[in-house]
């Protein structure tokens, strides 16, 4: 595209918000023109974020949010609100024209009433779930570079989908008796005030939460049941490590009769092989989160148990680059005719 893609970003507060200005200040054909919060509203981007100080994109001016103004000056919409306050802006400004990316769960679910179960609040735009596209590419390309509405995939499902559909696709694994077993980073939480997430409740401690119902269930299990063409029900399991980013999952399956680990690791291979963003790893070689902080890449490792018959397939992405906001910006620049990878950065901070 010749001219400059004009972005709007509802709630610029959280993480996902905070996440989404970082690499917002890469990119060269999408410029962020509106960033609202009802609380901070009138303070520039600066002000709030320190770490965009003498950088063009600090001295944006925070606005609140108002889907008139967001629809006049903007092509495309970032909602990083929470469930239920995003269903009624997306509808408002897609009604103008303008293109949606809901980091939020309000599209994610296919199912009005499975929504409202989870979620315990009532679908009021249920008409646009069919339109919705759900966010991951790797499974919904071409869906997605026509879409003006995008259900950004949550982090955990990201991490546990990408894991298993080459797995469930292929008809290597028994769809029963599925483990997911994930841990992530505080940043999960959001940013929020929680006596959960304060430094001396997270920090030198390490505990599961939401068992065993943990409002992505649904969403994995969605998605998954789509790959393998019959219904799944998995058993998923929510850890906090004492870190900001970051996410590893190790997903439990047992194996349709005896593959080695080669057999295996070609396929998972082959099925990413034009997949750029999963990074299937070598041999012998495990995920670590600080492999992937600040990226939007996913890193599988494989592991063959063959006293159990078990693959065991380990996951690794950072929650809140390719769990929210990296992957929002990757359907941005899909939906809007750009490079998947426009504006991202490929190699982690390191150490």
């Amino acid at each position: 595209m010749s001219h400059t893609i004009k972005a709007g970003l509802v709630g610029v507060t959280g993480y996902t918000g905070m996440e989404l200005a970082r690499l917002m200040t890469h990119h060269s054909s999408m410029e962020l023109v509106r960033a609202t919060s009802r609380s901070e509203a009138g303070k520039t981007l600066a002000d709030i974020y320190p770490f965009l100080n003498r950088l063009p994109l600090g001295e944006l001016v925070i606005t609140q949010p108002d889907p008139a103004d967001l629809a006049a000056e903007c092509d495309v919409v970032f909602l990083a609100v929470p469930h239920k306050t995003a269903m009624e802006i997306a509808a408002a400004l897609l009604e103008e024209g303008v293109k949606v990316v809901d980091l939020s769960a309000d599209f994610r679910i296919n199912d009005k009433a499975t929504y409202e179960q989870w979620y315990a609040t009532e679908h009021t735009k249920a008409d646009l779930l069919s339109e919705a596209v759900y966010g991951l590419p790797e499974l919904y390309l071409d869906q997605i570079m026509g879409a003006r509405l995008i259900a950004n995939p949550g982090c955990y499902p990201t991490s546990a989908i990408l894991g298993l559909t080459p797995a469930l696709a292929n008809n290597l694994v028994e769809t029963e008796n599925i483990v997911i077993d994930s841990k992530s980073g505080a940043s999960g939480a959001g940013r929020g005030a929680n006596v959960g997430t304060l430094f001396c409740e997270v920090h030198d401690s390490f505990r599961a939460y939401g068992l065993p119902t943990h409002r992505h269930t649904p969403e994995i299990e969605q998605e998954i049941s789509k790959v393998a063409g019959e219904d799944i029900t998995v058993s998923f399991n929510t850890h906090l490590l004492p870190i900001d980013r970051g996410i590893l999952s190790t997903i439990y399956t047992k194996l349709k009769g005896e593959k080695t680990l080669d057999e295996v690791h070609e396929l998972y291979a082959d099925f990413y092989s034009d997949k750029p963003m999963v990074r299937v790893l070598p041999k012998g070689q495990l995920p670590e989160t600080r492999f992937v902080r600040g990226t939007v890449f996913c890193d599988i490792g494989l592991v063959i148990d063959p006293r159990t018959g078990r693959l065991i397939i380990l996951s690794a992405i950072d929650n809140l680059c390719r769990g929210a906001s990296g992957q929002a910006l990757m359907n941005a620049n899909l939906i809007c005719g750009l490079d998947i990878d426009e504006g991202l950065p490929m190699a982690p901070v390191m150490p």
